[in-house]
């Protein structure tokens, strides 16, 4: 292999480590914890996003993966409302 394709791919192979890395770490600026009560279970979760709609989604969609299984538990406790959520700074 000649010594400037090696060069060419070890510098990309970088560059894709290093965004991947910067851009996993660089896009949650809202975190949110979520509690739910269904079917007499309780959870709470706390989740991070880009929005604070979507870390308050992704809290309520965690704490109801702990206290269902299934898809219509899933659903019924995607669809009830959240009993206490905190925006957290």
């Amino acid at each position: 292999m000649p010594r400037t394709l090696r060069f060419s791919l070890i510098a990309l192979v970088v560059i894709v480590l290093f965004y991947l890395t910067w851009s996993s770490t660089h896009t949650a600026k809202f975190s949110a914890t979520v509690c739910v009560t269904y079917q007499g279970q309780s959870a709470c979760r706390t989740a991070q996003g880009r929005t604070l709609p979507e870390a308050i989604r992704a809290a309520h969609d965690n704490a109801c993966a702990q206290v269902t299984s299934g898809v219509t538990g899933t659903l019924g406790c995607q669809n009830t409302p959240a009993t206490r959520v905190t925006e957290n700074r």
